[in-house]
């Protein structure tokens, strides 16, 4: 299964490089763009959410790391500014 890092830029400023066990990624953000960060928790939410099921899938069990890398997420929108952008920087096969 291709795994992937989508490299962000919270609106302070902060960089992360996140982790998908998918690919699923791309079909919900697109490098270059910016989201609101309420509708980046939800995208990235939706994908992960898919990513974990489709190791599922194919291992038997939920990926512990993605749903460990949306947690990350939404705890660092929780630090943000109202009406801040998310910006989505690349993608990293």
């Amino acid at each position: 299964m291709p795994e992937m890092r989508f490299h962000v830029r919270w609106p302070d400023g902060r960089r992360e490089a996140c982790y998908s066990p998918s690919l699923v990624v791309k079909e919900f953000l697109a490098p270059g763009e910016s989201y609101a960060v309420d509708d980046f928790v939800e995208k990235t939410r939706a994908a992960l959410n898919i990513a974990s099921e489709r190791v599922r899938e194919k291992y038997g069990f939920a990926c512990s790391s993605a749903l460990d890398q949306l947690a990350r997420i939404e705890a660092a929108a929780k630090r943000q500014v109202p009406g801040g952008q998310v910006t989505v920087e690349s993608f990293e096969p």
